[in-house]
């Protein structure tokens, strides 16, 4: 059993590409599925992202429950196969935390990430779980454990490893809101609809990969949505169906504290090493 190197993009990306932490002999990745809706409604948005209260059209609404992300300043979650990503985005001080978990006790392989950015600089530190951590290529030059000092040539542009602070939202909700095909209220700030996702790549929560294996039922991918009292979008969740060998999967991202999240702290210097090249290439 070989293990091929890591392309964990550290957001949805990383989450949700089949095969990220796996064996070359493992089982594929999950993607679900659920009704389809109709749209209506309407609504006006306020300068700092809010949906005031009436009739409208309920895309509006949505794409307007997106606007206070822009803001950076939130906590956010994201889930699916197994995996998991949480975090605070701090824009005031150009900073954010992401912290990622991938595979779990069971797996052959599980990874944990905990990546910080603080403008100019950025940190990972990585451990690894599972019967088949010691076969990881360049493992024995890993520094597992400690914070790992990465430089911002290798990592400028990276989705593994960068944060772009030009595109705060680690799961680009503003992008698949953008691709909504049809919608309507199922509630007080609840939503139901389709979204067309072949174009959404961008958007951080589906992996190329993914999309392309949807083929045509990429074009109207379930969702349901929420948006708080203020009418910011708090949870959206994507239930990506069944294509070929690869189960149905529900993606979840939701979105807190807006206004409310904290800078990210440096790491401690004492626990900072500057990262391996080995380092670089298991995220190639």
């Amino acid at each position: 059993m070989t293990v091929r190197r890591i392309s964990v993009g550290l957001v949805a990306a990383a989450l949700f590409t089949p095969g990220l932490v796996a064996c070359t002999d493992t089982g594929t990745t999950g993607t679900g599925a659920s009704p389809t809706a109709t749209a209506s409604g309407t609504a006006t948005a306020t300068a700092t992202g809010t949906v005031a209260p009436g009739a409208g059209d309920a895309k509006q609404e949505l794409l307007a429950s997106t606007e206070a992300i822009r803001t950076g300043n939130f906590r956010f979650t994201m889930t699916g196969g197994g995996s998991t990503a949480e975090g605070q985005v701090h824009e005031p001080s150009q900073s954010a935390r992401i912290r990622v978990s991938l595979g779990d006790a069971s797996s052959d392989l599980s990874m944990t990430l905990d990546v910080i950015h603080h403008r100019p600089d950025s940190w990972v530190k990585v451990d690894l779980g599972g019967r088949a951590a010691g076969k990881v290529p360049g493992v024995e030059a890993l520094n597992l454990g400690k914070y790992q000092h990465l430089d911002q040539n290798r990592i400028k542009g990276d989705r593994n490893l960068g944060f772009d602070f030009d595109r705060l939202d680690p799961a680009g909700s503003e992008v698949l809101t953008r691709g909504i095909t049809e919608v309507r209220r199922t509630g007080e700030g609840a939503y139901a609809g389709t979204i067309d996702v072949s174009e959404a790549a961008e958007a951080g929560s589906l992996d190329a990969s993914m999309i392309a294996a949807l083929g045509a039922q990429a074009k109207s991918v379930p969702f349901t949505a929420k948006v708080d009292p203020q009418g910011r979008l708090s949870e959206l969740v994507i239930q990506v169906p069944a294509s070929g060998q690869t189960a149905a999967q529900e993606i979840r991202v939701t979105y807190s504290d807006y206004g409310n999240a904290t800078a990210a702290q440096k790491p401690p210097a004492d626990q900072v090493v500057e990262a391996p090249p080995e380092l670089y290439r298991l995220f190639d």
